[in-house]
């Protein structure tokens, strides 16, 4: 045999190999989806939203109704920022909108310009039974969409409190690596995730305080949510969307943003990812802020203080 022969073989027999085992990873899978089934069942409710379903949880019964906007790629919105909305839901209403691509909500492959997603976002709340104005409590990159919205409809925003959530800057600089969110998005697909030992533990599992059947509802929503095309396509669209909140200008109402120390994934360091902020707050009048000393997704860690500071700010309004 030739040695182009055996080289050709070799090549053939691994091919063959990662097939098989890229089918075997992936009908495994499979298998565990169809077993998590009954995790995955929504716990909030399904309202139709142009033609499919996305998912609102609401909870409380205040006057004030706080909603809860997650950042890029939290898999479970609903689940993640539990740990801080239950301190909070016997003096307000909460509401926790998934959108498209995440938690409950339908996987749809669309355009996720900024109007898209917020007219997605109100049309859901509308169809909740919840009606504006809001206390808007953004997460990372959700803050755009919060910003955007208190500049396009100031009569339906009375305040906003970021959870360390993005202002337009942060994009100037960062880099989003598009190809390799899709090369996750597929092994999430295929279920290579699966083969990663804690890769479903989120702060929220480790640091907050959800029950043992809710961190089994939050991995099993990680497998079926990571990396989604309307996730994708989100990331896509983020610096032309963080362009466009920043050509309105910065609103002015009520503002109280909570900084993280800028560790757990943000790529900036503590005192660059804080100053960023502090100095878009230098355009809004009688903007506050508090700085914590943990990593990003700051509602997993400093909870029970985020919620103190909350009730302080609102009960001055």
């Amino acid at each position: 045999m030739s040695k182009i022969k055996r080289i050709l073989k070799i090549t053939f027999i691994v091919i063959f190999a990662v097939l098989i085992l890229l089918l075997t990873v992936y009908f495994n899978h499979q298998l565990r989806l169809n077993a998590e089934a009954g995790l995955r069942l929504p716990l909030g409710q399904m309202v139709e939203v142009d033609g499919h379903n996305m998912s609102v949880y609401v909870e409380g019964t205040g006057e004030t109704t706080l909603v809860f906007m997650s950042g890029g790629g939290t898999c479970s919105p609903i689940l993640d920022f539990k740990s801080l909305y239950s301190l909070l839901s016997d003096k307000y209403q909460i509401a926790v909108v998934e959108k498209f691509g995440y938690g409950f909500s339908d996987v749809v492959d669309r355009d996720r310009d900024l109007d898209s997603i917020l007219k997605d976002t109100r049309t859901a709340l509308a169809a909740a039974g919840l009606n504006a104005p809001y206390v808007l409590c953004p997460h990372s990159m959700s803050g755009l969409e919060a910003l955007y919205w208190a500049q396009k409809y100031p009569d339906e925003v009375s305040a906003i409190i970021g959870l360390d959530m993005a202002v337009p800057e942060y994009y100037d600089t960062m880099n989003i690596n598009i190809p390799l969110m899709r090369a996750a998005g597929w092994a999430a697909h295929i279920g290579i995730t699966r083969l990663i030992p804690g890769i479903s533990d989120s702060d929220a599992i480790q640091y907050g305080t959800l029950s043992e059947n809710e961190k089994e509802i939050y991995r099993a929503v990680f497998f079926s949510r990571t990396a989604t095309v309307t996730m994708l396509n989100e990331m896509g669209r983020v610096k032309e969307n963080a362009e466009k909140v920043d050509s309105i200008g910065v609103p002015q109402l009520p503002m109280l943003l909570f900084l993280s120390d800028g560790s757990g994934g943000t790529g900036f360091d503590k005192a660059t990812w804080r100053k960023i902020p502090i100095r878009y707050l230098s355009s809004v009048e009688g903007g506050e802020y508090i700085e914590l000393d943990c990593p990003h997704y700051i509602h997993d860690f400093e909870y029970k203080a985020i919620s103190e500071q909350i009730i302080a700010f609102l009960s001055e309004r």
